[in-house]
């Protein structure tokens, strides 16, 4: 019977198997780097290329692309590639107007000089409101706002921090001032800090030549300023980037003489001088370090909290299913199985045998095929499909193949491991469909790579279709969706039909009774043990395990930062999937305990259901974060929903799964042990 468990597929077991020797030969490998973050060195006076990318805003999720305002642009604007994740995320970067040499301080340098019509400062201004911040990156840092500031625990020592982008502008703080509305600044002037750190072969082992000489970019911050530049006499375009301004002292020297904000006037318009700093700092920070700024935890203590909490729920509902399992169960097949120490208790046993009730008269029913069992068999191979796809994704990400360095590999990776997983996806379903006695395997391989996908993709086209309207950069070119399209119907759908094939092969998996030919009739059910309150209780539970895991990954997609916690989040993952289980499995006992015997989809929509609690704290975190302006913007809402949606239809596939496959064990063994006539 255990070769028949349809959860140790050989394919599963076979990519099981080239993981731990991948694993097992990196001990034996040289240091490497992966592409696109490999160091590269600078030589003093050369140049660097500082590259913009997007808008963001932690009051609305539509983001922008830089040159989608009228900012300063160079000659030419080139757009540099990008991988399959960075399409897919909207991190479009390109060429800027900004340049710098390596260890040359700079001050005051002119980038352009821009007239603007009242439309176009009216648009810098909506920015503006809606708090949008700039993002940048120099040698694949990402430009950030740092602040420093000590514990209440360690007064003494002060951590630093950091906001992803600089703002765009900011409101005017005017001392008594009675106007209506308010007045918004832009931020014309940027002070760009860049650290270096010299060359040394202790910093990144074999990728640098022995006296090789230069320097590593490890820190890129910016301070943001609003200055209202004048300058002397006409406007000498031939002198930029050095035109001689009356607000720099001079020889600029990073000072200003006494000047006004740059006021955004959306009503006249109006003149925006906009100039830069560079200045170049020594640090002690090597390169391999460089993105512990980024990546720094200062509240691992709500995380331990968290997974307490998570354990103080998971031993309350270990604690039940082992009562179950030692004490009832044990007493049932005793009985059941006429196992008595004595006449006396055996002549009992006959008497409470005659009024038996429960889960052991339902036996003839219990592996009755459901309503929809090609769908079940379906959802069960998907599930097994997201459940490998997310644990090799934990399993790289905690390894480090995954640092936000490394830009979009987080998003690639998920996309390649499911669609690699359908080998697995397409031989469950078709094992699954066979015990159904369902005899046409093309159409449950055909279901089982077009439904889950088909249905985010279409949610994912509208999401994009929405964006485009919008003009929004997180709306996805047409060639990239020509790639989705590939390696879903060319690589997915012939994994999943290849599977279904091996799956089919098999012999039909065997259970340890068998079916009556007439069903066995139903008893009316408590209001407690019928389905909605099952989904209720399960969803629940489940929910009250990971929900605070959950609020820093929204929080951190919602303001743009860096979430790298992945060795939190696996444990997390593992004690949502044991209470799932555990849960799942008591429902399922007290359901046929009241001799209801449709444990087959009350299993997985029991535990899916905390898809539905994850998607309404979604919910709440939107309303709770976005502006009031933007929460009622139908677009930019269905974005966050459509995307929530995805996530948690995700959540309820592979939960699912999870229960299910849970249930189907546990309903095998406890009518395994028992004596039928």
């Amino acid at each position: 019977r255990l070769r028949d468990t349809m959860t140790v597929s050989r394919p599963v077991l076979a990519g099981a198997a080239c993981l731990l020797l991948a694993i097992s030969v990196l001990p034996l490998a040289q240091a490497f780097y992966l592409p696109g973050v490999a160091p590269r060195t600078f030589k003093d006076g050369e140049s660097v290329n500082m590259k913009v990318q997007t808008l963001v805003s932690t009051e609305t999720p539509l983001q922008f692309d830089y040159y989608q305002l009228p900012f300063c642009k160079p000659k030419k604007v080139h757009d540099l590639p990008e991988n399959l994740g960075e399409a897919l995320a909207g991190e479009k970067a390109h060429t800027s107007a900004f340049k710098a040499l390596m260890k040359v301080d700079e001050y005051c340098k002119t980038l352009c000089r821009m007239k603007y019509t009242p439309q176009q400062m009216e648009e810098f201004q909506d920015f503006a409101i809606l708090e949008y911040r700039v993002n940048m990156r120099l040698d694949n840092l990402p430009i950030s706002e740092m602040a420093s500031y000590a514990l209440e625990a360690k007064p003494d020592k002060k951590i630093e921090i950091y906001n992803l982008g600089y703002p765009i502008g900011g409101k005017l703080a005017e001392e008594g001032s009675k106007k209506e509305t308010d007045s918004y600044v832009l931020n014309n002037h940027l002070r760009f800090k860049i650290k270096y750190h010299p060359v040394d072969n202790s910093d990144v082992t074999g990728m640098t030549e022995e006296g090789e000489e230069g320097n590593y970019i490890v820190g890129f911050t910016v301070i943001p300023l609003s200055i209202k530049h004048t300058y002397y006499g006409k406007w000498n375009q031939t002198a930029v980037p050095y035109v001689k301004l009356s607000t720099c002292t001079q020889p600029p020297t990073g000072h200003f003489e006494r000047h006004q904000p740059q006021v955004i006037d959306p009503a006249e318009g109006g003149e925006v001088v906009w100039t830069y700093d560079i200045t170049w700092e020594m640090s002690e920070v090597k390169w391999a370090s460089r993105w512990d700024v980024y990546l720094q935890m200062t509240d691992d203590n709500i995380h331990w909290f968290s997974i307490v909490n998570s354990l103080v729920i998971l031993t309350f509902l270990t604690g039940i299913v082992g009562l179950i399992m030692t004490r009832i169960l044990r007493k049932d097949f005793a009985r059941y199985n006429e196992v008595a120490l004595s006449e006396e208790d055996r002549a009992e046993q006959n008497r409470e045998m005659r009024e038996e009730t429960g889960w052991k008269l339902v036996y003839g029913d219990v592996f009755r095929a459901p309503p929809m069992a090609r769908v079940l068999a379906v959802y069960v191979g998907t599930g097994l499909q997201l459940s490998v796809m997310t644990v090799l994704t934990l399993v790289f990400a905690t390894l480090g193949f995954l640092s936000p360095s490394n830009r979009g590999a987080l998003l690639s990776s998920v996309l390649v491991f499911f669609v690699l997983m359908g080998l697995p996806a397409g031989y469950t379903s078709a094992r699954l469909a066979k015990f159904f006695k369902d005899e046409n395997p093309y159409r449950t391989a055909l279901l089982t790579g077009t439904l889950f996908p088909g249905v985010c993709f279409a949610v994912f086209f509208w999401v994009n279709i929405v964006a485009w309207s919008k003009q929004s950069s997180s709306a996805v070119p047409f060639g990239t969706l020509v790639v989705l399209c590939l390696l879903w119907f060319c690589v997915s759908l012939p994994l999943i039909f290849f599977g279904a094939f091996l799956g089919y092969k098999k012999e039909t998996m065997a259970v340890p009774v068998q079916t009556n030919p007439i069903p066995r009739q139903i008893p009316q059910q408590i209001w407690y043990l019928q389905l909605p309150s099952s989904l209720i209780i399960g969803g629940l539970l489940s929910f009250g395990a990971v929900f605070v895991e959950m609020f820093f990954i929204l929080s951190s997609i919602w303001q743009h930062r860096f979430y790298y916690m992945f060795g939190f989040l696996g444990l997390v993952v593992g004690i949502l999937i044991i209470t799932v289980v555990e849960i799942t499995i008591v429902l399922a006992y007290l359901h046929l305990c009241a001799e209801d015997y449709r444990w087959w989809w009350r299993s997985f929509m029991t535990a899916g259901s905390v898809a539905f609690y994850a998607f309404m704290y979604g919910t709440y975190h939107y309303w709770a974060r976005s502006n009031p302006a933007m929460a009622f913007d139908a677009l930019a809402a269905s974005i966050y929903f459509g995307y929530m949606g995805i996530i948690s239809y995700a959540i309820f596939v592979l939960c699912g799964f999870c229960g299910f496959v849970a249930t189907f064990a546990f309903t095998r063994k406890i009518y395994g042990s028992i004596k039928i006539d």
